[in-house]
Order: structure tokens, then C-alpha cells, then sequence
């Protein structure tokens, strides 16, 4: 994997701060711009004033869970008419959870502990890289 051509501007949801760390420091590296919410209503707020090219949410947080966000998300998305590419995060590997997350919206789903090659898989297969 190397530097990205051209930055992409990523929104990280996710409430624990070491996950937060691990993840921005693993992106920084390779020329992403990453944008931190705590929760899904601090994400929704982001989303009113910013502008990103994909959002990695993770599924349990306080406050707005990431499926509660991802449909909120959607809604908006039917007056604006632009679709914003959502990859859940979640410590469950289970096929259900990634079938649940597609059905709220996602567009696809990674598996904690974050990992780097199957994120810019994702990115490739959803045509952002």
C-alpha cells in the first residue's frame, strides 16, 4: 500500500479513543484527512458543515448508534440527491451483522480490530481509491 494520488477525506464515528488513535494514526500516514465524531448526532453536526468522501461508523455507540446514523444519513441523502459511502465498524465478525448493516444502508462493513489492506479493499471496490 502507498500514499494516496489524491487525499480522501474520511469521517471516523466512533467513541473509544483508542480506536480513534489507532485508526487516525494508521490513515494519516497514507494522505488521508480524517475528521473525528464521538457519537451519531456529533457526526450528523459534522455532516452539516463538512465535507468527506467516505465515513467509517462504528456500530455501538452512546447517544446515536451507527444504524440509527447510517439511516439518518440516508434520509438526507433523498433531498440531496448524493450518496455519501458509509463502511460500519464493529467488533463482530458475524454474517448477520454485515447483512444488518447493508440493510440500514452501509455500503459495506469491516471487522475490529481495524485492518489496513481490507480498508483499502473496500475503498477499491467502492470506487474511492
Amino acid at each position: 500500500m502507498e500514499k494516496l494520488e489524491h487525499p480522501v477525506s474520511v469521517l471516523l464515528v466512533e467513541d473509544n479513543v483508542l480506536n480513534q488513535k489507532l485508526i487516525f494514526l494508521n490513515l494519516s500516514k497514507y494522505g488521508f484527512k480524517i475528521d473525528i465524531a464521538n457519537h451519531g448526532r456529533e457526526a450528523m453536526e459534522k455532516l452539516e458543515h463538512g465535507q468527506y468522501d467516505l465515513i467509517l461508523m462504528d456500530l455501538m455507540m452512546p447517544i446515536m448508534d451507527g444504524l440509527e446514523t447510517t439511516v439518518a444519513i440516508r434520509e438526507k441523502e433523498k433531498v440531496t440527491k448524493q450518496h455519501m459511502p458509509i463502511v460500519g465498524l464493529t467488533a463482530n465478525t458475524y454474517d448477520a451483522d454485515r447483512e444488518k448493516c447493508l440493510s440500514y444502508g452501509m455500503d459495506e462493513y469491516m471487522a475490529k480490530p481495524f485492518d489496513l489492506q481490507e480498508f483499502f479493499t473496500n475503498l477499491k471496490k467502492l470506487n474511492i481509491i
